[in-house]
């Protein structure tokens, strides 16, 4: 099938997900105000208060010791402004999708909450990668990091019957997961997950980092979305967080493998600190709860 054919089989699938109302109103409204930019603290303050669930994380996390403040502040849009507007998008995007993931899978062969499990760390290593190794703001890079695999649950929710037969006749050893998956599903989850968050108005350099997270390239510069998405999956897997199906995460861009090498010192350092930025990172975005908090 040509890439076209992918391409609209994955519309396709996003049509029927986006039928199920899967985003909440909210979440999808704030997205979209937060990336056009030119909305004021009081209209986000108007749109959040919609949603008190969202208004008790907020709250919670302006008043928590992460931020440390010394007066209990009890107003949205001044939360708001002390969060940033990309730790806000962070918080949103994560309400909306952790839901998700949770819910149990339509195959016995496939676990979603491992799979939020590998995200949730993917997550973590894209931001430290991003902030610590190349010095550059990491929200985006923790954002890519969730989302790269959401287009397994685009899958398993509008096609489970396809799905079960992808997940059931997938081996490892001779097959690459992306051929399998066109060939069962009649595209992949790199193509879906890019048009998903198209659609959900997030930066085009962001999306192709999704839809390009499989790719084996000769080209890739490391502090791409891709490139650090690349290197964070690697990272995970070494601590057991896979994806499915559960083979150990290889690296074989050759840029990348060089730039490790070169930064062999900085990617250890990560490597120590990881299980303690996990606790802390749990606690700012709740990517754990009473179901979860084993898995990461």
């Amino acid at each position: 099938m040509k890439s076209s054919g992918y391409h609209n089989k994955a519309k396709l699938y996003l049509d029927k997900f986006t039928a199920l109302k899967t985003v909440p109103p909210v979440a999808a409204r704030l997205m979209k105000m937060i990336e056009e930019d030119t909305s004021s603290l009081e209209e986000f303050e108007t749109v959040i208060r919609v949603d008190p669930t969202l208004v008790l994380r907020i709250l919670k996390l302006i008043n928590s010791s992460y931020f440390s403040l010394r007066t209990k502040i009890k107003s949205i849009s001044e939360a708001v402004a002390y969060i940033g507007m990309d730790n806000l998008r962070n918080m949103i995007v994560l309400d909306a999708v952790k839901n998700l993931f949770l819910k149990d899978s339509t195959t016995t062969e496939f676990s979603r909450k491992k799979l939020w499990a590998h995200c949730a760390v993917t997550s973590i290593c894209c931001n430290m990668v991003a902030e610590r190794i190349f010095v550059q703001k990491g929200e985006d890079d923790f954002l890519c990091g969730i989302l790269h695999d959401i287009g397994l649950i685009v899958e398993d929710q509008v096609a489970p019957e396809k799905f079960k037969s992808f997940c059931r006749t997938f081996e490892p050893e001779n097959q690459k997961l992306i051929d399998h998956e066109r060939m069962t599903m009649g595209t992949d989850h790199t193509i879906i997950g890019s048009l998903l968050t198209e659609q959900w108005g997030l930066k085009p350099d962001l999306c192709q980092g999704i839809k390009c997270h499989h790719d084996i390239m000769n080209h890739v510069e490391p502090d791409s979305h891709n490139g650090i998405l690349q290197i964070s999956e690697y990272l995970a897997s070494m601590f057991g967080y896979m994806a499915y199906p559960e083979t150990q995460q290889k690296l074989k861009s050759p840029p990348l493998l060089f730039h490790i090498k070169k930064n062999i010192m900085g990617y250890r350092a990560i490597i120590d600190d990881l299980p303690q930025e996990i606790t802390r990172v749990k606690e700012i975005y709740s990517l754990g709860d009473d179901d979860t908090d084993e898995l990461i």
